[in-house]
């Protein structure tokens, strides 16, 4: 994971942004480097996990152009060589190396072309402007806004902005910058054509591309670690990883040290595939003390972001202060394209696939989010295979009828597609439980109780008041809310609203985004 930003206007230096730019150093703590174009200024903070020698430092340049890009490229070795015979060459081993190439031949073509988890600043040295763009799902961060002077900044995090710009947006996913426009090059949640093969195939279908988007996943040339919950997502990831790699993985869950859900699964499955498994043990003070950092590291006033964030964070901590561990696995965006306890209440297929991409749209402010943050601020780098470009599109296409829960199981096609033995039986047929509540019931009841003792009721009433956007509607979310103010003051909009079940649904109008309140919750929380 790593850290980049981007400025063309008439006034500030790289000395001017440095200060800034320090604030997400721990995304790349390898090494830092300003480049300044004509006017532009680019800069690199850099964890190194491909081309681990200095010549895979960036900015990158060729021809005049320039390029700073956080990401993962896959397959850009088969890319490389096409490039080689036409007469390019290279000086190192990373990735990013190619991008300059790519757009020297395509120009903002190139991106549609890309199979990867990306943001990138370009400098085009015959435009004299900036090409931005980031991947279509946004695993990875982008944020921008305009200056004083009348320029136009990216960088990696919301925080790189306070101070410099009165409004920051996220850059949003799937588009390109240029010209002073955003054009969209991909939505993922679009399904061109509709699959309709029976259920084995598409359960093939399924099984096939994650196990493919697993594999890429997996190139590193610094040591790979894996989040498990117990749940049937990571449990998953983690099964098929250590299927591909033939040797013992490195495994890591959280839980709190009184009602933890999921560690006993988590070791169940850690078990059943040899995997090398660390508990990481939190406690109340522990959650609490971490509140206002996670706020600050996530940029978020969100309910659910910050309560399953708290766990991840901590226990991302821990990996960092207790090995040599770059790269970290995790199981987020199955249940956007899956569903949600709550989509049980769907009231049509149409609804389910429009819910679902609502959902997918909506990931790099979520659950995709506290992945980046969690694991980055931790100097890791996340890698979701579910967010596979292949992987989501494959699945988004499916006839959103054969995606219902029709099989009194949710999420049953990705179940059926690891039927066998890949994780013990009840892994695989477990029922889903919040992760924030997995870590602990104990967890949300806490942060509620620290909330409740932070405010009367009349003070609630009047506080809420202050917030026109995203009103807090508990004392918890106006906890969440005040914090996040603190650190990112008048920038609520960065977010578009809490996140919760689609209140209009039956079954679903709910003031708590913990599945724990919703009718079908049954055996998830046991």
């Amino acid at each position: 994971m790593c850290s980049i930003m981007g400025y063309l206007g008439r006034s500030l230096t790289a000395e001017d942004l440095k200060p800034f730019f320090d604030r997400t150093v721990s995304r790349g703590p390898d090494m830092q480097r300003f480049a300044s174009p004509e006017g532009a200024v680019l800069g690199f903070e850099r964890l190194s996990i491909m081309g681990l020698n200095e010549e895979g430092m960036q900015p990158f340049s060729l021809g005049g152009n320039m390029v700073v890009c956080n990401g993962e490229i896959y397959g850009f070795r088969r890319t490389r060589e096409d490039l080689e015979a036409r007469g390019y060459t290279f000086r190192s081993d990373s990735d990013c190396e190619i991008l300059l190439p790519l757009y020297e031949l395509y120009g903002t073509d190139m991106f549609a072309m890309l199979d990867a988890e990306f943001a990138c600043v370009i400098y085009d040295s015959k435009k004299k402007e900036l090409i931005a763009a980031r991947d279509p799902i946004g695993i990875r961060p982008l944020y921008y806004g305009c200056t004083e002077d009348g320029g136009m900044i990216f960088a990696s995090e919301a925080k790189n902005l306070v101070g410099l710009v009165k409004k920051i947006s996220p850059f949003p996913p799937g588009h390109f910058y240029s010209g002073g426009q955003f054009t969209r090059y991909r939505d993922p949640a679009e399904a061109a054509d509709v699959v309709t093969d029976d259920l084995e195939t598409i359960c093939r279908g399924i099984h096939d591309r994650l196990v493919e988007g697993v594999r890429k996943r997996l190139d590193a040339d610094a040591p790979v670690g894996f989040l498990l919950s117990g749940g049937l997502d990571s449990s998953l990831v983690c099964a098929i990883s250590s299927r591909i790699l033939k040797k013992p993985i490195r495994t890591f869950a959280i839980g709190m040290s009184t009602d933890a859900i999921d560690l006993k699964y988590a070791k169940e499955v850690a078990d059943f595939i040899g995997a090398d498994h660390t508990e990481v043990i939190i406690t109340k003070e522990d959650v609490i003390k971490a509140l206002p950092d996670v706020i600050h590291l996530l940029g978020t006033y969100d309910i659910t972001t910050i309560r399953a964030s708290i766990g991840m964070y901590l226990c991302c901590r821990a990996i960092h202060e207790q090995t040599d561990i770059r790269v970290i696995l995790t199981g987020e965006i199955s249940d956007e394209l899956f569903g949600y306890k709550y989509t049980d209440f769907a009231p049509s297929a149409e609804a389910f696939q429009k819910e679902a991409e609502k959902r997918i749209r909506e990931l790099h402010m979520y659950d995709v989010l506290r992945a980046d943050r969690c694991i980055s601020v931790n100097s890791l780098e996340a890698r979701v295979p579910f967010g596979d470009l292949d992987f989501v599109s494959y699945v988004m296409s499916i006839d959103p009828e054969m995606k219902l829960n029709k099989y009194n199981k949710g999420k049953y096609l990705l179940r059926h597609a690891f039927a066998g033995d890949y994780l013990p039986e009840d892994i695989l047929m477990r029922e889903k439980a919040a992760f924030s509540d997995a870590v602990g019931h104990s967890l949300v009841d806490h942060l509620k109780e620290y909330a409740e003792g932070r405010y009367t009721d009349s003070e609630f009433a009047g506080r809420c008041k202050l917030y026109g956007h995203a009103t807090p509607f508990t004392k918890e979310s106006l906890l969440y809310r005040e914090i996040f103010e603190e650190y990112y003051p008048g920038q609520s909009e960065m977010i578009a609203d809490f996140w919760m079940p689609n209140r209009e649904w039956e079954g679903c109008d709910v003031n708590d985004p913990s599945a724990r309140v919703l009718s079908n919750y049954g055996a998830s929380g046991e």
